[in-house]
């Protein structure tokens, strides 16, 4: 006997009904925002470290850079980290050791042509050099090529993320991933959101990040994220104090140690970093913003700069070093 459904029983399948559905939808559009093909546009230090991490977790990568000649030594770089990663991790097993080598350097390939390598990646990172307009002139060249469901993101330590991705028609599906150097070793990464990225892009790039096996912060896009925008007047606040003749960097180092327990103390740190990237910083921050006083330019840091002494790299900055080949790790 066929009966009519009572109304309460109409809402309540109509419900599940709407119900299965979001849910349906919601896993389509995971599933379609899952990064599995990235693009690391520039090959240098930072580049070819996102490549390595993003290869060894499974991603299929493709670096990009101007020269065959460049690209073979970030691969040469990638292969001798790997191997260092996979003696530590297969110290009893070469075979495990090898294999585990292939592997990963399968899932990376090279190309010098950014427009056809963005052709069918889910997400583009950009780690090349901190200049606003040909970051922009990058990213502009990109957006015409790339499908409409890739998502870029910068690795700018500095410049502001919204100015970046004006260059493009995309900014609901444009982000900052900060990574740190080296990026193989350090787990942090600043996930920078603008005001008008979307909430699954944002999603889909920590959900990434995580992948990779970081840990993710959330940022907002302004001057320095999270950790330069404390780290950077810091330091520049220790040179401030040594030119007012408050304390010697070597006092100033040894108490920031002993007495904040840091790893090394800020001139240690600015050698280290570089002068030269760090006069870069405060002098765009400091056009940005030119009544801040933490961003305030430094007339001693100009004064080695201009001397061409500029940290670690140069063997001389704020000390003096008798070897150089070390690289920054706290900062970019």
């Amino acid at each position: 006997m066929h009966r009519t459904p009572r109304p309460w029983r109409r809402r309540l399948d109509m419900a599940f009904a709407t119900h299965c559905l979001v849910r349906c939808l919601s896993s389509s559009a995971a599933r379609h925002a899952a990064i599995k093909h990235i693009t690391v546009i520039g090959g240098g230090l930072m580049g070819a470290g996102i490549a390595q991490v993003a290869a060894t977790t499974g991603h299929t990568v493709v670096l990009v850079d101007t020269s065959e000649d460049i690209l073979k030594k970030s691969t040469q770089g990638i292969e001798g980290s790997l191997k260092r990663v996979a003696k530590k991790k297969f110290a009893d097993k070469p075979e495990a050791a090898a294999e585990f080598l292939q592997k990963v350097l399968k899932n990376i390939s090279t190309n010098t042509d950014a427009s056809s390598a963005v052709r069918s990646t889910d997400l583009v990172v950009e780690a090349i050099v901190e200049n606003l307009k040909v970051k922009q002139s990058l990213f502009s060249s990109l957006d015409k090529a790339a499908p409409e469901h890739t998502i870029f993101a910068s690795n700018t330590s500095s410049l502001p993320i919204t100015d970046i991705a004006s260059a493009t028609t995309r900014l609901d599906r444009f982000g900052g991933l900060h990574f740190f150097n080296p990026v193989p070793m350090m787990k942090l990464v600043e996930v920078v959101r603008t005001s008008q990225t979307s909430q699954m892009a944002f999603d889909a790039l920590t959900d990434f990040t995580k992948a990779l096996g970081k840990h993710p912060v959330s940022c907002m896009d302004t001057p320095g994220f999270l950790v330069n925008r404390l780290l950077v007047p810091y330091m520049m606040e220790a040179i401030r104090l040594h030119e007012r003749g408050h304390g010697s960097k070597e006092d100033i180092d040894m108490a920031m140690k002993l007495g904040a327990g840091y790893p090394m103390g800020p001139f240690e740190l600015l050698d280290y970093v570089g002068l030269d990237t760090s006069k870069f910083i405060i002098d765009g921050w400091h056009a940005m913003e030119p009544e801040n006083p933490l961003f305030a330019p430094s007339p001693m840091l100009n004064k080695l700069v201009a001397e061409g002494k500029l940290g670690k790299k140069t063997g001389e900055g704020f000390y003096k070093h008798k070897s150089f080949k070390e690289m920054p790790r706290q900062c970019r």
